[in-house]
């Protein structure tokens, strides 16, 4: 019976931290801030593993006033989640978020670039930059092992963590 209860406590610690990471932002600003942050890492990777600077180059140029703004709004979400420490987070963030893409590219293979070349494309093809924050959603490029929106532990605050449960013992 012991196990049975062990066995139902671990899977609903595990389905509940499932649940919390997927949690979608409350705000639609920064939902939108998250996807664009996503949507420019895509093209960062598609642009390095195909080769494609030129194209990457292009989008950086036409959408640099609102790419530069995204990035403000990025660099304000994690200040004000993690004080000092935001700088930090955010650096964390974005690695981790290459990381992810690259990574999906490596599992997609030689089909890669093909695949997802012709974003550069559709990207360039857009009316406005208005129409920028759209695509980026149509596109849900966020990797599911890449939480957004939701407090993501720091090494301090494992560190403070273990040192109150520590003290209570």
């Amino acid at each position: 019976m012991r196990r049975l209860v062990t066995a139902f406590a671990a899977f609903s610690l595990i389905a509940s931290q499932s649940a919390f990471a997927a949690r979608p932002c409350t705000s639609l600003s920064d939902q939108s801030t998250f996807e664009i942050q996503a949507l420019r890492s895509e093209l960062m990777v598609l642009a390095t593993g195909c080769h494609d600077d030129t194209q990457y180059n292009a989008f950086i140029r036409r959408y640099q006033p609102e790419l530069q703004a995204n990035e403000r709004q990025v660099a304000a979400y994690f200040q004000h989640r993690y004080g000092r420490l935001g700088q930090t987070e955010h650096d964390r963030f974005v690695t981790d978020l290459a990381n992810a893409m690259s990574r999906q590219g490596s599992e997609i293979g030689g089909d890669f670039c093909a695949r997802n070349g012709m974003m550069f494309h559709e990207v360039l093809a857009l009316k406005g930059t208005s129409e920028l924050s759209d695509y980026a959603a149509g596109k849900d490029l966020i990797p599911a092992s890449i939480s957004v929106c939701t407090p993501m532990a720091t090494r301090e605050a494992v560190v403070r963590k273990a040192g109150a449960k520590a003290a209570r013992k």
